[in-house]
This record gives structure tokens, sequence and C-alpha cells, in this order.
């Protein structure tokens, strides 16, 4: 079993910028593709944007993140990372890393792609 820990959410004003990290208790931290997902009540949870295992691939929810967003990740300090900047009310959501074992340099940008998630960190935005 995989375990993920979210931090860096929080409370921010609109246009202000967050950094989410993700780090895992596996050893082979590069053997994972990973992605960041979002999830508000009341909605289906999406993908805001998913990394190859090397870090070498990326795609992004372009309508809801495109341009702001920054997916990356650092094998050696086994951690992925999203840069969130001007940040919107709408991007109000609990945002959860998601991981999965993979043998190519390939993006996953489906939640049913991930067997192992993270608990989720909570980013409020306000207006």
């Amino acid at each position: 079993q995989v375990q993920l820990i979210e931090s860096g959410g929080g409370s921010v004003p609109a246009g202000a910028s967050l950094t989410l990290s993700c780090t895992t208790s596996g050893r082979t931290f590069g053997i994972y593709a990973m992605a960041w997902f979002r999830q508000t009540p009341g909605k289906d949870r999406e993908l805001v944007a998913a990394i190859s295992r090397s870090g070498d691939a990326t795609t992004y929810n372009e309508d809801s993140v495109k341009g702001r967003f920054t997916i990356s990740r650092d094998n050696a300090k086994k951690r992925m990372y999203l840069q969130m900047n001007t940040l919107k009310s709408e991007d109000t959501a609990v945002y959860s890393c998601a991981a999965r074992y993979s043998m190519e340099t390939t993006v996953f940008d489906r939640d049913s792609d991930y067997p192992f998630w993270g608990q989720g960190t909570q980013v409020t935005v306000s207006s």
C-alpha cells in the first residue's frame, strides 16, 4: 500500500498563489505516475493536472487552470508539487494527489487510472 500525504492548502484571497505538495511513503517515488484532482461538494472529481513518472510529460485541465497552474515533481525529494497562481473563487475545492505504478512515460488523466489517493487538502479562495 502506498500512502500519499498532501500539504500546502489554506484560505487565500482571489489573485493569490499557493503551492501544494504531495509526498509518499513509497521508497521508489520515481516509478509512480501522479496527478492532482479536485472536488467540490455535489460535483464530480476533476483532473487538475497529471505528470509522468519522470516528469517529462504533463497534462492539464486546460479549461479550468490553463496558464495559471503548474505541476512538477522532484523524484530525489520524493515530492510532487502544484503551483497555483492567480487563484479564483472557483478554484475552491479539496485537492487530492493520486499515484499509480507506471513503467512508461505516460500521463494518466482519469481518476479511475489511480489506485492510490491522499486524504486531500482544502483550498479556499475568497473573492
